[in-house]
């Protein structure tokens, strides 16, 4: 199994809470192995099997849950 790293760019998050929603939904998402997002720097970085999951469904997982990503 081939596991990369992708840093997302995240904008709209104002509270700690806000980063753990991300981070819950994106663990919930099937590739996701692990999900580490910053408010303080605005950024998910994510490690992900990318034979089951893409980047741009991460990206689009976050969106779901209210924020935007660059």
């Amino acid at each position: 199994m081939t596991i990369t790293t992708h840093t997302f760019t995240v904008s709209g998050m104002h509270c700690p809470g806000c980063a753990l929603l991300i981070d819950d939904a994106l663990e919930d998402l099937p590739g996701v192995i692990s999900s580490r997002t910053s408010r303080r720097k605005g950024t998910a970085t994510v490690e992900l099997n990318p034979d089951v999951v893409t980047p741009e469904q991460v990206a689009q997982a976050i969106r779901a849950v209210g924020y935007r990503v660059a």
